[in-house]
């Protein structure tokens, strides 16, 4: 299958890149910038591409531009899907990814796709925009969305909080600050977040939408005494005011069931094997 990808060179596009291209898939990564319709056009009509991964977007939640996450990950995924609709007729499969912090501060349980979004940020509200924008388009490309919740791994930008936590332990540091200490995340891999999306392409479940977790939420105190154990020392843990985000969701579980209806043999990755991962990295 060839594959055009979106953010190919960004931290999930490297593992997926090189997992598609390992199970014997050709990946094409879009080098025309999002937000220049003409030129995402231009490129798709060399391209002719057999499904499309889309993980091009501004990510980080304390992205210092609101107005990127809208052009970015609205507008920027309007053209990219107005182009397909124009330039590929014979796609199998366009995998959007979107997030699950659509879901916002959601009631304390296992949130699943049913779930009535209430985005907290920005970021959260951008991609919720473009799931509907998306769906205006499904008459016309074979849509899968995603919702994958927190992941990570080798690799993955500092500004993040699990990388952020390892490196200060790689760096023997004796304290690091850090926000709210309060929190549950479910977290996952980033290899079984792609595993994910290379099944969703083969499947191709068009118009559905899937959460990607692990169906297991863990605190950021667990995280730590996970990390301190793996290295073995412990280290001082400074709440910083300037760290903590007004509007944090506070918890974050999903449920992968329907997802393993699907792909009934995918697996998550247990979260102290991924941090041991991390940790060992050069």
């Amino acid at each position: 299958m060839k594959i055009l990808l979106t953010g190919a060179a960004g931290f999930t596009g490297l593992f997926f890149k090189s997992a598609a291209e390992a199970a014997g898939h050709q990946v094409l990564a879009l080098q025309a910038d999002l937000t220049n319709k003409v030129s995402v056009t231009t490129e798709l009509l060399q391209a002719a591409p057999d499904a499309v991964v889309h993980l091009a977007a501004i990510s980080f939640v304390g992205h210092s531009d609101p107005e990127a996450f809208y052009r970015v990950n609205l507008i920027g995924t309007h053209n990219l899907l107005s182009a397909l609709a124009q330039t590929a007729p014979n796609l199998e499969c366009v995998l959007l990814v979107s997030s699950a912090n659509i879901y916002g501060n959601a009631n304390k349980g296992v949130l699943h796709e049913s779930q009535t979004p209430a985005p907290e940020n920005d970021y959260a509200v951008s991609k919720l925009a473009m799931e509907h924008m998306a769906k205006l388009w499904l008459s016309k490309l074979p849509i899968v969305t995603v919702r994958p919740f927190n992941y990570t791994g080798v690799g993955q930008s500092d500004q993040f909080l699990l990388p952020k936590i390892v490196s200060h332990f790689k760096r023997k540091e004796k304290h690091i600050e850090l926000g709210n200490l309060d929190v549950w995340r479910d977290f996952s891999d980033v290899r079984a977040v792609v595993a994910a999306y290379l099944g969703l392409i083969k499947a191709k479940p068009i118009g559905q939408v899937f959460n990607v977790c692990s169906g297991q939420a863990t605190s950021l105190h667990q995280v730590l005494s996970m990390v301190e154990e793996l290295a073995g020392y412990a280290i001082e843990v400074v709440v910083n005011p300037a760290f903590v985000r007004p509007n944090e969701v506070k918890e974050l579980i999903g449920s992968a069931d329907r997802l393993k209806t699907v792909m009934p043999h995918w697996q998550t990755i247990p979260l102290r094997e991924t941090l041991a991962w991390m940790l060992e990295a050069p």
